[in-house]
């Protein structure tokens, strides 16, 4: 059953009483929102609820993103979106149904580095081409990952983990919370710049991936802010270094690959909002300026920076950029590294 949650607009103002006709006219069309169904003139958008289509389960990173970011935009603007839930195959079912949707304007969805610029490259095919079926409209956020390790783990710096793989190839176990995710790929890209050679360990998910490093099943991953920021404040796992380009805010004393010997390294999981292809470009415009105003929300910053994001932002065309490159670099890792789903 498709999961679905309605963000209401806020309420049009009371008009003064000399302006009765004017509030009336103002309470309608506040109705005409809560119903889905706005008023407008021909040619105008929104002239109902728009889509918002997420490629996970709900109560994920993306989800929760997603929401906070609709529902803002909802407010500011007197819009409805609905945030429709489309999990499975990576993120790829979700996607390609914003794909296949009509471009009318009324059907977007929250893309990110794995279903956009990483599954292109990975694997052997696609339901939709990323680079010709969506239309590019917001950079929304992006989170790097933490490379965590046990509390009592002997290795207090990324170095240690290098020389103690260097000295047993194949010996020291990565977890992977899944595979082809920006975790996988940025301990893909470690091992290939460092030169090593480690055993992955693949999971279902990044709670029994935690669990089994906790354990000592495994020696290290690279996790989530939300999936090990916890565990590090509760001092049960120690943070080596973040793959971000700069430190991140509620981890200042953890360094970056890039400072730890690695000039460059940067594996983030960012979050887009595409569109169908041929969307009118008028409408991802005021989409594009929706998200921009409302990541400048103080409340909205919060949210994102307490769970370890970062806000983007940008225009139609640093959105194009910025997706580009990014299938350009990861594809070049892939093709590099000679990484392969096993």
């Amino acid at each position: 059953m498709m999961n679905t949650h309605s963000i209401q607009p806020l309420q049009a103002p009371a008009a003064s009483r000399p302006g009765r006709r004017a509030f009336a006219a103002g309470a309608l069309l506040a109705l005409a929102f809560a119903a889905g169904h706005a008023v407008a003139q021909p040619g105008e958008w929104p002239a109902k609820a728009i889509r918002m289509v997420v490629p996970y389960t709900p109560g994920g990173g993306t989800d929760v993103v997603t929401r906070l970011i609709s529902e803002r935009v909802a407010n500011l603007n007197r819009w409805v979106i609905v945030v429709d839930n489309k999990p499975g195959a990576g993120g790829n079912i979700g996607l390609d149904a914003v794909a296949k949707s009509a471009a009318d304007g009324y059907t977007f969805g929250m893309g990110q580095t794995a279903n956009l610029a990483i599954n292109p490259a990975l694997l052997p095919s696609m339901p939709f081409n990323p680079r010709t079926d969506l239309l590019p409209v917001a950079l929304v956020a992006s989170q790097p990952m933490v490379l965590v390790v046990p509390a009592d783990s002997p290795w207090k710096s990324l170095q240690d983990l290098i020389q103690a793989a260097k000295a047993q190839p194949g010996g020291i176990r990565q977890a992977l919370a899944s595979t082809g995710t920006v975790g996988h790929l940025a301990g893909e890209m470690l091992s290939f710049k460092a030169g090593i050679q480690v055993l992955n360990v693949p999971y279902k998910g990044a709670s029994p991936a935690v669990t089994d490093l906790l354990g000592r099943q495994t020696h290290y991953m690279f996790g989530t802010p939300q999936a090990v920021y916890p565990l590090i404040k509760g001092q049960r796992l120690r943070a080596l270094a973040v793959t971000s380009a700069q430190r991140l805010p509620i981890l200042p004393q953890v360094p970056t690959v890039a400072e730890s010997g690695f000039p460059g390294f940067e594996a983030v999981d960012w979050k887009l909002i595409v569109a169908p292809r041929n969307t009118a470009a008028g409408i991802a415009q005021k989409m594009n300026a929706a998200v921009n105003q409302a990541l400048q929300d103080p409340g909205v910053l919060k949210q994102l920076q307490s769970e370890g994001s970062t806000p983007m932002g940008g225009s139609l065309q640093q959105a194009q950029a910025y997706l580009q490159k990014e299938q350009a670099g990861w594809a070049t890792l892939i093709r590099d590294a000679k990484i392969t789903l096993e």
